[in-house]
């Protein structure tokens, strides 16, 4: 049972998911994005425009869906974590410009400051994740692991 391919492959992506979530690069990445996330969802009590509910609303669930999507899978289910930082790229680009597209007169000086920078951040948060999961990658094929029992 131990040397059954799926076992092996499945061995392999968790070492590999271990290695590229140990470095310093990775949990920086990890712990940065999570924060992200958390600001995001508290930011219109911290900047002061809760007042503005749509847009309120918008970035607290865009907030914790961002923190949730990248601490719960960098790592843990590697084999689609690339996928989940591109969904969270998708995140951080639709904070840049949820002031301008909900509904509403939401487009202040504060709302859109605090959107535009977050959402860059969180953006660029997730482009990272998804490189350390390429660079994995490319690691495990210059070694040769494909998953398959004779190593090609």
């Amino acid at each position: 049972m131990e040397t059954h391919p799926d076992i092996v492959e499945m061995r392999e992506r968790h070492e590999m998911a271990e290695r590229a979530t140990s470095t310093p690069q990775g949990q920086a990445v990890g712990t940065l994005a999570f924060l992200t996330g958390i600001y995001l969802a508290a930011s219109p009590w911290i900047t002061g425009f809760n007042g503005l509910s749509t847009l309120a609303v918008t970035n607290l669930l865009v907030g914790i869906a961002y923190a949730l999507l990248m601490s719960g899978g960098f790592g843990r289910a590697y084999e689609r974590t690339h996928s989940m930082a591109w969904g969270a790229c998708a995140l951080g680009i639709w904070t840049i410009v949820a002031p301008w597209v909900v509904a509403g007169d939401v487009s202040t000086t504060k709302t859109v400051v605090n959107n535009v920078i977050t959402g860059a951040i969180a953006a660029l948060l997730a482009l990272a994740a998804s490189a350390a999961t390429r660079a994995a990658e490319a690691g495990r094929a210059r070694a040769g692991m494909t998953g398959s029992p004779t190593g090609t």
